[in-house]
C-alpha cells in the first residue's frame, strides 16, 4: 500500500513492547524503523531515524513518558506522537495532548483502535489527494437465495483485484457449513477460520498471514471450517478481531456470506464499505431482496451500503424485465452480469478463475468492469494486455451492450 508509515516505539516493559511489535510487524501499512527500551534514549532515536510516528508507552514511568513528548516535539516537530497507557485518568490524557500527542490509546490495545488511530494520523500527514485511502476496502457479497452465483462473484472479483500489483486482496469464506471458495480456487488449505479463531489470543499479523492460503492469482483465502461441528467455535467477537487484523494487512477484503444471515454475517455486513446483494430476475429472488432490504433498514447505515447486482441477465425470455425488477425492489440496479452457463461450469469444475481460463469472455469483462465500478481503478485482464492500438475500454463497451448499467452515485 502507498504512503507507508515509519514508526519508532519506546516501552521499557519487554512484554508489552513485544506485544505491540507483534501487532505492528505484519502490517504492510507501517514500517518499524526503531524500538527503544529506555525513555532517556528515545529522543536521540527520533532525531537519528526521523520516523513519521513515535509511539510512547508511558506506564513504566508516566512522568518520564509525558516529559519525553515535549523533547520529541522539539527535536522533530513533524513526528506525530501516539501515547499508550493503561490509565484512563483525565489529567494524564490532558497532559499527553498538551505535550503534543495526536492520539491516546488505552491498554489492552484493540487492533481496530490501533488501525483507526494510524489511519487518522496518515490522513492528516499525507492527505487524500492521491485519491486512495489507507483503509481496507471491504466488500461483502451475499445472495438473495442459494445458487444465484454469489460465491463465483466473490472468488472471481477477488482474483481480478489481486492481479493488480497495487492491490493485496483476501477472501473470507463465511458460509460456515457449505462454503466452497477453496474448491473454486482448487486449493487445499492447511488452516481454516476456526483454527485462526481458536488461537485468537496469540494471533498477530504475521501469524495470521501465514495461516492463509495464497492462490496463484495473488488472492489470499481464509476458508470455512472442515467439520460441521466446528462452526460453533467461531464467535462474533473472534470474527471482529480477525477482520480487524485482515483490514490492516490488505488493501481489499471480500467476504462471501452464508445464506442464513447469522450473527457472523451481520459482523461482516457492518464491517463492509460495499454490500453486493446478488439476485436473478425471478420473483422469489426479488421478493427476498425486498425482505432483506427491510431487515437491513433496521440497522443504522446498513441499507445505504447495499448494491444490487443482477446475475445471469439473458438467462431466458420469460425472465422479469429490468424495469419491472427495479420497481419491485424499489432500488436501482447497480450492476448486471450476463448469463454464461457453459463458461462458469467449466471454471468451477476446473477450479480456475475466469481471468485465467476465459479472460476474453463477456462475463470476465463484466466482472472487471464491476471491479472498476467499485474501486474507481481500471482492472487489468489478459485481453487488455493483448489488445493493441487505441480502443474503447472494455468497461465502456460492456456497459453499452448492457444498456448502460453504470454504478449510481459512485
Amino acid at each position: 500500500m502507498s504512503n507507508v508509515l515509519r514508526l519508532a516505539i519506546v516501552d521499557p516493559n519487554d512484554n508489552s513492547r513485544t506485544q505491540l511489535k507483534n501487532m505492528l510487524l505484519g502490517m504492510d501499512i507501517v514500517w518499524l524503523e526503531a524500538e527503544c527500551s529506555r525513555y532517556e534514549f528515545f529522543a536521540d532515536v527520533i532525531g537519528q531515524t526521523k520516523p513519521d510516528i513515535g509511539i510512547v508507552c508511558i506506564d513504566s514511568n508516566p512522568e518520564k513518558g509525558l516529559n519525553l513528548l515535549e523533547q520529541v516535539r522539539e527535536i522533530n516537530p513533524d513526528c506525530a506522537l501516539l501515547v499508550i497507557s493503561s490509565s484512563t485518568d483525565g489529567q494524564i490524557i490532558l497532559r499527553a495532548m498538551r505535550g503534543g500527542a495526536k492520539e491516546f490509546l488505552t491498554h489492552p490495545i484493540k487492533a481496530e483502535d490501533l488501525i483507526a488511530a494510524l489511519d487518522r494520523i496518515s490522513a492528516a500527514k499525507f492527505g487524500t489527494g492521491d485519491g486512495r485511502g489507507r483503509t481496507c476496502h471491504v466488500i461483502a457479497v451475499c445472495g438473495a437465495t442459494g445458487g444465484v452465483g454469489s460465491t463465483s462473484l466473490a472468488v472471481n472479483l477477488g482474483c481480478i483485484l489481486s492481479r493488480e500489483e497495487r492491490n493485496s486482496a483476501v477472501l473470507v469464506d463465511l458460509d460456515m457449513a457449505l462454503g466452497d471458495a477453496d474448491v473454486c480456487l482448487d486449493s487445499i488449505p492447511d488452516y481454516t477460520l476456526v483454527d485462526v479463531s481458536q488461537n485468537i489470543s496469540r494471533l498477530d499479523f504475521a501469524l495470521l498471514k501465514r495461516s492463509l492460503t495464497k492462490h496463484s492469482s495473488g488472492l489470499y483465502l481464509l476458508p470455512r471450517p472442515v467439520q460441521l461441528q466446528d462452526t460453533a467455535h467461531v464467535t462474533p467477537d473472534d470474527l471482529t478481531r480477525v477482520l480487524g487484523l485482515l483490514k490492516a494487512s490488505f488493501s481489499h477484503m471480500i467476504i462471501d456470506l452464508s445464506k442464513s444471515y447469522t450473527a457472523l454475517d451481520m459482523v461482516a455486513l457492518k464491517s463492509a464499505k460495499d454490500i453486493l446483494l446478488v439476485t436473478q430476475l425471478d420473483l422469489p429472488c426479488l421478493r427476498n431482496v425486498v425482505r432483506l432490504l427491510l431487515s437491513f433498514g433496521e440497522v443504522e447505515g446498513l441499507k445505504d451500503k447495499v448494491r444490487i447486482v443482477v446475475n445471469r441477465v439473458g438467462l431466458e425470455s420469460g425472465a422479469i424485465s429490468l424495469k419491472k425488477a427495479q420497481e419491485t425492489m424499489g432500488r436501482e440496479i447497480f450492476w448486471q452480469l450476463p448469463n454464461d452457463y457453459k463458461t462458469m461450469v467449466e471454471v468451477r469444475n476446473n477450479g480456475v478463475p475466469l481471468i485465467d481460463q476465459a479472460p476474453r469472455a463477456g462475463i470476465t469483462q463484466a466482472l472487471a468492469a464491476l471491479s472498476e465500478g467499485l474501486t474507481g481503478e481500471k482492472a487489468k485482464t489478459e485481453s487488455d494486455s493483448a489488445s493493441s492500438g487505441p480502443k474503447t475500454s472494455q468497461t465502456t463497451r460492456w456497459l453499452s451492450f448492457l444498456g448502460g448499467a453504470k454504478p449510481k452515485g459512485k
